[in-house]
């Protein structure tokens, strides 16, 4: 610390520290603790009123700066806690926060080999392994702030690959084109057809059937008429596990239409790519993922590594940096005495990037691809522990799908009052506004978190998540109970 200099300086630096570190392992224990809550709900102005978010003209001493981390957990949602099943994100691996807490201490800049050798070799690495993995004996991959950067690159690598003069010209009036993606997918897609000039209008959604799968016949009847009409299809998207179901669109059957038409073939696995990881699950849901041009894969969602870390992988190699080289000679000079194809600034939008590699490359090396592949199927055995659960109590509750693909479990929750009643439109709405009031009543509490969503027709649902590895049997049948418990009255 620079508030005194010599051994002075050292000592304080380390008690500071030290207790950093024990405010630190306190959320720990607390986040891990099933007796203590999830959260200790505040409305916006009442967080206000308890917090200091002030910036002051001069400094505060360091018992001010200590109590300010405490008071920013103290507020936090403990997004570890086992009975945390709201987010895709959860838990907190522990090897993989060593990992964070060890790259923060390197501070480094991830775009060149110069000045982050380590880190730049160990992502050559991991990434290679990530893609043969998918299948792709070649390519290229990057990690990006997230997965709707790295849908991003997906369609910034189709545009330069079917419009390679859209770099240099901009777009012209004669291309009419043609974008598919599930009417289920993630909303980054449409988004980045907006980001890229591309056009919301020019991405169309593909009807899906009743477990949330993309149709492949309605896909093909699409991407004829749309020729018909001089419109030139060049993109599809395939969701590997949604964000509402967890569905996993037909891959393969995909695959053989876009081969047909020359379709560039992106796999949105930002979800459901951790399945890529087990023996059991990867057949069935991944089938001719070997086949597609380029596939997204976020680490930090269902392989539980810490925010963030989201991979793009391509598989025509080079194509990552032709289409995003700005050839700035200030800081990638093409002349310097090592292999300069390590330096990874110029095949990607960013300048400046973080390190997002240690913390997975650690823990896959704590836990070994097989390590990995049984958490996976563990995350799914307790699914259908969840299931086979909510059928047992099927007064209480309303499945959406009983055989899920990934670890969403989609249901409503039934208040005494509508029990017995036969399933129809009007009870759906009426189902919809008890969700909502009970995850109001759930937040309050501060004993779970269960997410809710409405999906097309149907009006809210919760929408639970096991991408924990921490939680267990015990915290399922909790759930249940506690959902009942806050709103058998409502």
């Amino acid at each position: 610390l620079p508030v005194v200099n010599g051994n002075k300086a050292e000592t304080n630096t380390e008690n500071f520290l030290e207790e950093v570190f024990q405010i630190l392992m306190e959320h720990i224990r607390k986040s891990n603790d099933r007796s203590n809550k999830i959260l200790d709900f505040h409305h916006p102005d009442q967080i206000l009123d308890a917090m200091d978010f002030s910036l002051p003209q001069k400094p505060q001493n360091l018992d001010q700066i200590l109590v300010d981390c405490k008071d920013a957990l103290k507020y936090q949602v403990k997004t570890a806690h086992p009975r945390f099943l709201n987010q895709l994100s959860q838990g907190l691996d522990i090897v993989s926060m060593a990992g964070e807490w060890l790259a923060a201490t390197a501070n480094t800049n991830m775009f060149t080999y110069k000045i982050a050798p380590v880190f730049i070799m160990m992502e050559h690495e991991v990434l290679k392994k990530m893609r043969e993995i998918i299948g792709f004996p070649g390519g290229d991959s990057i990690l990006a702030p997230g997965g709707s950067i790295s849908n991003m690159y997906a369609l910034l690598c189709a545009r330069h690959k079917y419009f390679p003069d859209f770099k240099n010209k901009g777009a012209s009036k004669d291309d009419t084109i043609a974008i598919y993606t599930s009417a289920q997918c993630h909303y980054s897609i449409k988004g980045a057809c907006a980001t890229l000039g591309l056009g919301t209008d020019n991405c169309f959604p593909v009807e899906c059937d009743a477990k949330g799968k993309m149709d492949p016949n309605k896909l093909k009847e699409m991407i004829l008429r749309h020729k018909e009409e001089g419109r030139m299809p060049f993109f599809v998207n395939c969701t590997a596990g949604t964000t509402g179901m967890g569905a996993f669109d037909p891959i393969s059957d995909i695959a053989d239409i876009c081969q047909e038409h020359g379709i560039w073939l992106h796999v949105d696995a930002a979800w459901g790519g951790g399945l890529l990881m087990s023996d059991k699950y990867r057949p069935s849901r991944f089938e001719g993922v070997s086949r597609v041009d380029s596939v997204t894969w976020n680490p930090h969602k269902l392989l539980g590594t810490l925010l963030q870390c989201s991979t793009f992988h391509c598989k025509e190699k080079g194509l990552l940096l032709q289409c995003n080289r700005m050839s700035a000679d200030y800081l990638f000079q093409q002349d310097k005495h090592y292999d300069v194809s390590y330096d990874t600034g110029d095949k990607v939008i960013q300048c400046g990037r973080h390190n997002d590699i240690f913390k997975f490359w650690l823990m896959w090396r704590a836990k070994g691809t097989e390590g990995m592949g049984a958490q996976m199927d563990r995350l799914m055995a307790l699914t259908r522990y969840q299931v086979c659960r909510l059928q047992d109590s099927s007064n209480k509750f309303h499945l959406l799908n009983d055989e899920p693909e990934c670890v969403n479990v989609c249901f409503w929750y039934i208040p005494e009052r509508l029990r017995g009643k036969e399933m129809s439109k009007e009870l759906m709405q009426e189902l919809g506004k008890v969700t909502a009031k009970l995850k109001q009543k759930m937040m309050m509490a501060g004993t779970l978190m269960v997410g809710y969503q409405p999906l097309g027709d149907l009006p809210n649902f919760f929408r639970s998540i096991i991408s924990n590895q921490a939680t267990r049997e015990e915290d399922i049948d909790f759930m249940l109970e506690e959902m009942d418990r806050l709103g058998h009255d409502l």
